[in-house]
């Protein structure tokens, strides 16, 4: 079943523009909101499209192959809803979820300049008073904020952590947009400021008190799938444009694709696109079927993903050569995109450790 177009029959081409100028249209952004694409697993009774995992990697595959900024904006997104979904009472699930499902994006701030990979040095507070919470701190690089109705916001809460739904509008909130990033450049990574943000406490989600690790897993996770399947969706453009033109380019008087050292990248970048996948399908899978192993599937399948991509990019640009170094052409963007992908939602190297922490377990 098709679940993905482009809204207006939008093209690489448009995505180049975008990349160049660091900006997603917003009739565009809107357009993919209002058909349920930026949180395609959000059920039908809140407008969604009510997608399995596996149906919504495809699509981040899909989105994946022609624009990351896009991809990276239906992640951030769809986070937000995951969280809204898991830890939202009714009331909060009717009030945050249909919006996002007719127009609105999200975004969420976890990552702090002294807490990235290491969230237990956050230092952004959350602090209830009676009917009230207020919200202080600085998140950095968040995703989609320059775009955002609302920011999920990740803080410190009576011993443990606490999300709250912000307005991107409320009294206190600051967002600036980060200037010219390496990847993913119309996506709306910002610094977001929030001073005093005092909200309703119905803003402020269920699990208030968790521990930060289990909060920030929960959603993760979620990250961590939309962003590998994201992945597959550049290793798939790269191995799409290099045979391409492998096999229209002449050297020689013969098709690039007839030299053996182009036939071995070509190997290489195929190879990378079944792992990818396989690892991506595995994980999706487990979520679908709520098995408690699909966390550090999720882990294995972006750490898979992710490298793969880089490795990817970086071995069509070699193909393509000149052909592939031009400023917002696919695989120059790819180049690009992948190496932000090696670092969010959990470096290459915290995944690492994670995968790593799991052999000893089990292969003791």
């Amino acid at each position: 079943m098709t679940v993905w177009t482009w809204p207006d029959g939008l093209t690489l081409a448009d995505a180049a523009r975008w990349d160049v100028s660091g900006e997603i249209p917003a009739t565009v952004r809107h357009a993919m909101s209002k058909q349920g694409l930026m949180c395609a697993e959000v059920p039908s009774e809140y407008g969604g499209l009510g997608l399995s995992s596996v149906q919504n990697g495809e699509l981040n595959a899909s989105v994946g192959a022609v624009c990351s900024s896009v991809r990276s904006l239906a992640t951030s997104t769809g986070i937000a809803a995951a969280t809204v979904l898991r830890f939202g009472s009714a009331p909060q699930r009717d009030a945050y979820l249909s919006p996002l499902t007719s127009g609105v994006t999200a975004a969420v701030a976890f990552s702090e300049a002294g807490a990235g990979s290491d969230l237990s040095n956050l230092r952004t507070t959350v602090r209830r008073a009676g009917d009230t919470v207020e919200v202080t701190g600085e998140k950095v690089w968040v995703t989609g904020a320059a775009y955002a109705g609302w920011i999920v916001v990740l803080g410190r809460y009576e011993g443990g952590g606490a999300f709250v739904m912000v307005p991107a509008d409320a009294p206190g909130v600051r967002i600036e947009r980060v200037g010219h990033p390496l990847g993913c450049r119309a996506a709306g990574h910002s610094t977001v400021r929030l001073d005093g943000v005092r909200l309703p406490a119905s803003h402020l989600l269920g699990g208030a008190g968790f521990p930060i690790s289990f909060l920030a897993t929960s959603a993760l996770t979620y990250g961590r799938i939309s962003v590998a399947w994201g992945c597959v969706g550049i290793i798939r453009a790269c191995l799409s444009a290099s045979v391409r033109h492998a096999r229209s380019r002449i050297v020689g008087s013969q098709p690039l694709a007839e030299h053996q050292l182009i036939q071995a990248h070509l190997a290489e970048l195929l190879t990378a696109e079944r792992l990818a996948t396989l690892a991506c399908e595995q994980a999706s899978r487990q979520c679908d079927d709520r098995r408690p192993e699909h966390v550090m599937s999720a882990v294995f399948a972006k750490y898979t993903a992710s490298t793969r991509a880089a490795q990817a990019s970086s071995t069509a640009v070699q193909v393509l050569a000149s052909a592939g170094a031009a400023d917002g052409g696919a695989v120059a963007r790819a180049y690009r995109d992948a190496k932000v992908m090696e670092i969010i939602e959990g470096s290459s190297e915290v995944s690492q450790l994670l995968l790593a922490g799991q052999a000893l377990e089990l292969w003791a």
